[in-house]
């Protein structure tokens, strides 16, 4: 096939998305000149059909991806979906067949250290089993979720958003109710002890599980790569926002530690919600959710760079991030309203969990996602101890 009868079909392929979204969105009211959903899709379906029918499979799954996830509920879609999972087909995205499979690696991987350590276990034998139960149980189990139900981009991200999304609620409200805290009294008053780490692992675990058992029934409906990167963006936003706006506000040096976990927590939750309201109701693309947080994350950069060449006061230093961030992120909101598109996947595109990544013979560039994590501490009678945390990747490769 040339490289021109490619392009006229691509060409073909944008001229009909344009016609189909235009003249079924144009009209607010129904009209009897009006195209219905149902007769757009089937359209695109049949040209999908075509396309296959030629060899040319690639847009042929791009058209798929994008009837079942634009026009569900039709008969169109329907057909779309069941081309996308059939025995043997190959997805246009692999990114939709590895997104589960890892993020279940890696959380067995999580699970084998945190299940002995929230059990009080401290031997090194405990640990060792914990990871050999847990790394292959994770992996199998993703595969196995993954070959029945042939989870698009989107609703993999549901899943796996879910999990680490529920083990950082579980933390943070158990830390913040001080849920297994112990209150020491002396002559110079009360205070609670941090020593409740095996109740902190036990609420991530099982915020985790809850988490992905929420993200599954989600993916039980077609969810679009660009609503569920929303979500994801929204979320990470909405909890540094709360935080550094809540210790911009505190007039004590460091902050009230309480307020600022609430702020971060509920300031998460309504980015969350609202991620994926704006996702759904904009037709938000994958690739602008990307530049959206690319655009916050340089603009918080620029307000570091102004604190460490003015070195102002302690509230100002994490004011001018947070606003230049908060500015960014509008700019890059407004500047990339035209990237809205047919989904798909572009060299080095990749998770968005790690700061720089490369992949399929390209670089990208993503928001840095907080990820769970045990780190290992040593007590004060030489006893090691788990504590949670969070981690932050600033390079990936896949090759």
């Amino acid at each position: 096939m040339t490289d021109w009868v490619r392009a006229l079909r691509v060409l073909r392929v944008l001229s009909l998305l344009t016609i189909t979204s235009v003249t079924t969105l144009m009209v607010p009211e129904p009209s009897s000149a009006q195209v219905a959903p149902g007769d757009a899709a089937a359209v695109l379906l049949r040209t999908a059909i075509e396309f296959e029918a030629q060899g040319d499979g690639d847009l042929a799954r791009a058209l798929y991806l994008h009837i079942s996830e634009r026009y569900p509920g039709t008969v169109a879609a329907d057909e779309a979906l069941e081309r996308l999972i059939r025995p043997g087909a190959e997805r246009s995205d692999r990114m939709s067949r590895l997104e589960l499979p890892v993020f279940g690696t890696l959380y067995g991987l999580w699970l084998g250290v945190a299940v002995p350590a929230a059990l009080g276990a401290g031997s090194s034998e405990a640990y060792g089993a914990g990871l050999l139960a847990g790394v292959p149980l994770g992996l199998f189990s993703a595969l196995a979720a993954q070959r029945s139900q042939q989870y698009t981009e989107g609703q993999a991200r549901a899943i796996s958003w879910g999990g680490i999304w529920g083990s950082w609620q579980g933390q943070g409200w158990t830390d913040l109710l001080g849920i297994g805290q112990d209150e020491v009294c002396s002559q110079y008053g009360c205070y609670q002890t941090d020593n409740n780490s095996e109740e902190v692992l036990t609420a991530m675990i099982l915020g985790g599980l809850a988490g992905i058992a929420t993200g599954a029934v989600i993916a039980r409906n077609p969810v679009r790569s660009g609503v569920s990167s929303a979500a994801q963006g929204g979320s990470t936003w909405g909890t540094i926002y709360g935080g550094m706006l809540a210790s911009a506000l505190d007039g004590d040096d460091g902050g009230d530690s309480d307020g600022v976990l609430l702020a971060s927590l509920l300031g998460g939750n309504a980015g969350l919600f609202a991620g994926e309201l704006l996702g759904s109701s904009y037709d938000v693309s994958r690739s602008r959710v990307r530049l959206m947080n690319l655009g916050a994350l340089g603009g918080g950069l620029v307000g570091l760079g102004i604190d460490l060449l003015t070195r102002p006061g302690d509230n100002a230093v994490i004011a001018i991030p947070l606003v230049s961030s908060v500015t960014g992120l509008a700019i890059a909101t407004v500047a990339t309203r035209g990237h809205d598109g047919v989904p798909g996947s572009a060299p080095g595109g990749g998770d968005g969990l790690s700061l720089l990544g490369y992949s399929d013979g390209g670089w990208r560039l993503g928001t840095p996602m907080p990820i769970p994590t045990a780190i290992p501490i040593d007590l004060d009678d030489g006893r090691p101890d788990w504590v949670p945390g969070l981690r932050f990747e600033l390079f990936r490769a896949r090759f």
